[in-house]
């Protein structure tokens, strides 16, 4: 099948591909973007990729083409987009998230995958290790495992009366964390009441059981629940309860706060890895990067719906404020 041909078939496919950029000529590298959702973060995501590779020498229009594709949140679309991609012959895979992580893993195709996830990825299968992963996929761990005891800290702050913690987790992710969280919530004399959720329904379960615990703060597990995040937020608005997530669109969509990765940073070395690949490097041999830029984002408007006080300090040393 010509190039041409295929592209032009995925128009109704669920994929989205910028032809403008595909007419500009000689194309010397092809980058495809597997995206598991839609949805906030794409932007900061995308504008990370085009910076990492632009500062590996890659400019999109110019010497290389980026062609986005998307499951839309429907996941089992994934690995039909995965052989997509790899049949339209790009150079390499950038794979947003665990589940289009996963997918290229489970493909097993011969296509450098550089991945940007919240896991961790040994624990998850994806790598043999973070200094030598090798096999042809390697990425990028936004330190969600290892942020989780600073987040519990910051709601303790944040709600000081609090002793009885919800704490949302993803039964089919790996919670290396839960350990550290439960040894503070010991420490803080709190009692953490642990809720396993994946699908809408569990979801709505788990909120009802917090409500009828009293759970007085809530902890979001690593799990970014890319398509539940509005149904999260209101649900815990709905019940008052006051939430740390690990990303700004959890503080965005109403909840009381966030701390964790800067997107945008975080795919920037998404972006550069892609690029050293591009020019030779072989994943396998590409430590997994992890990112030093982390943001505290609070809403103030959320607080003062809650009765909540903010902090000075903790107002202070916040990287944004939402009013």
């Amino acid at each position: 099948m010509r190039r041409r041909d295929f592209i032009a078939g995925l128009a109704g496919a669920g994929a989205v591909w910028p032809l403008a950029a595909r007419a500009q000529q000689p194309r010397t590298s092809v980058v495809g973007l597997l995206f598991s959702t839609e949805g906030a973060g794409r932007v900061e995501q995308l504008t990370g990729i085009r910076q990492g590779l632009r500062e590996a020498g890659f400019i999109e229009g110019q010497n290389v083409v980026i062609l986005q594709s998307s499951a839309e949140g429907v996941y089992d679309r994934l690995p039909r987009l995965v052989a997509e991609l790899v049949a339209a012959r790009v150079d390499v895979i950038i794979a947003q998230a665990p589940p289009a992580a996963r997918a290229a893993k489970a493909a097993a195709v011969p296509t450098p995958v550089v991945f940007g996830v919240g896991i961790d990825p040994v624990a998850e299968g994806l790598v043999d290790s973070l200094a030598r992963p090798g096999g042809n996929l390697t990425g990028v761990t936004l330190l969600s495992s290892e942020l989780m005891t600073k987040r519990f800290a910051v709601l303790t702050e944040l709600v000081p009366q609090a002793r009885r913690f919800a704490v949302l987790m993803n039964p089919n992710v790996p919670n290396p964390w839960l350990g550290g969280v439960e040894d503070a919530g010991r420490a803080w004399g709190a009692e953490l009441r642990l809720h396993r959720a994946a699908t809408d329904a569990e979801i709505d379960a788990a909120f009802t059981m917090m409500a009828q615990q009293r759970a007085e703060a809530l902890l979001i597990g690593e799990d970014t629940f890319l398509a539940q995040r509005p149904q999260i937020m209101e649900l815990a608005l709905r019940h008052a309860i006051p939430t740390m997530g690990l990303l700004r669109r959890f503080a965005a969509l109403g909840g009381l706060a966030s701390y964790g990765t800067n997107l945008s940073e975080a795919y920037r070395l998404v972006g550069s890895m892609a690029g050293r690949i591009l020019k030779g490097a072989n994943p396998g041999e590409l430590a997994v990067q992890r990112p030093t830029k982390f943001e505290l984002v609070l809403n103030v408007k959320t607080a003062r719906a809650l009765g909540l006080a903010i902090p000075p300090l903790l107002l202070a040393q916040a990287d944004e404020v939402i009013e």
